[in-house]
């Protein structure tokens, strides 16, 4: 459930990712030589990385609103809140409006900044560092970007606990809100809950990370192909 509004963020994700990307790339590492200005090369990868990641969410957030909501809107039939994607995103913002479709941005462009930095700048400073980037074996460059989104994803992951919370209380009454807002939200979670339950699903989304390892790997080989 959910999995129709996951498909249809995912492939304009990438997309706006990538290409945004290679824009930002243009702005922080024009005319940087990455063998005798390592530091500015690897903070140029990070900050276009992290600047496309944010970027792109600004587009795609009320996709992965919906999708989170609708995954954890178990029950069948009548015990739903919602019917479907369209009628997810309707019914939120008749309650909540705009505002209420992008609860939990603030803290997702933290995260999706954190993640992307590490997500694209450690993948492009590896590779870049090789001796011979373009005829790299492809199974070294899978081996790099799995490691890039394992710990690129554990890092970010926290942030996208306490996104997925705050995204849980559009909709809701007045007396069923918990967190006030994000600090609120980190603060109580730590109190009540430990450190630990910032981690939870954390191993899941490890293991869903192996397809973000192919799709970097992917798209250097087909810019490969087109160049």
């Amino acid at each position: 459930r959910g999995n129709m509004a996951n498909v249809i963020r995912y492939f304009p994700t990438q997309a706006l990712n990538f290409a945004f990307k290679d824009k930002y790339k243009q702005v922080f590492l024009g005319g940087v030589d990455k063998n005798t200005q390592f530091w500015r090369y690897f903070m140029g990868n990070l900050a276009s990385g992290g600047a496309a990641g944010a970027t792109s969410l600004c587009f795609v957030y009320p996709l992965d609103f919906a999708r989170t909501r609708l995954a954890a809107d178990t029950g069948k039939g009548g015990q739903r809140e919602f019917t479907g994607l369209g009628n997810c995103l309707a019914k939120i913002f008749k309650s909540d409006g705009l505002v209420g479709l992008y609860r939990g941005f603030g803290v997702s462009v933290q995260g999706i900044i954190i993640y992307r930095a590490a997500y694209f700048g450690f993948y492009d400073t590896a590779r870049g560092m090789l001796p011979d980037p373009k005829n790299t074996p492809i199974y070294i460059s899978w081996a790099i970007a799995q490691v890039v989104t394992t710990v690129a994803g554990i890092v970010s992951y926290p942030f996208d606990t306490v996104r997925r919370r705050m995204m849980m209380q559009s909709g809701r009454k007045a007396t069923e809100i918990i967190y006030k807002n994000t600090l609120h939200c980190w603060a109580t979670i730590a109190k009540q809950e430990g450190t630990g339950a910032f981690f939870k699903g954390a191993f899941s989304n490890v293991l869903r990370g192996t397809g973000g390892a192919f799709v970097l790997v992917l798209y250097d080989e087909i810019k490969k192909l087109i160049n």
